[in-house]
């Protein structure tokens, strides 16, 4: 079995996920925007369910709907892994987020921690 080497805690939940990739970076033309699924989310990046296969190292624009807070959060992340799981119809992916601002980190902590933060402030 392998050893747990995650920096930070993961929250293993379902949210639905949009995915824009673009065709030059993230400054390019739309190419494509795909549904998906979480698997899990920390503050550090997604694993996510998708039936494309995403190319790794691509930067990608990322929009969570998360359900615990009832918030929607857009962040880019940058695909680090992919994991065929039913042939080349569903795949996995490890999507590290790159460059979150303050405020959506602040919000996929809350997101995460919820009444942990809260409490925490209210000392």
């Amino acid at each position: 079995m392998m050893d747990e080497k995650r920096r930070d805690k993961r929250l293993s939940e379902e949210n639905r996920v949009t995915i824009t990739l673009f065709s030059k970076g993230m400054s390019g033309d739309v190419l494509e925007n795909i549904f998906a699924l979480t698997r899990d989310i920390s503050l550090s990046g997604v694993k996510i369910q998708t039936d494309v296969k995403l190319p790794i190292g691509t930067l990608l624009k990322v929009e969570l709907a998360l359900t615990r807070t009832h918030k929607l959060i857009s962040v880019i992340g940058k695909v680090k892994w992919v994991k065929h799981l039913y042939g080349d119809e569903v795949f996995e992916a490890g999507v590290e987020f790159v460059d979150t601002p303050p405020a959506r980190a602040l919000a996929i902590l809350e997101h995460i921690y919820g009444e942990q933060i809260k409490k925490g402030n209210s000392k």
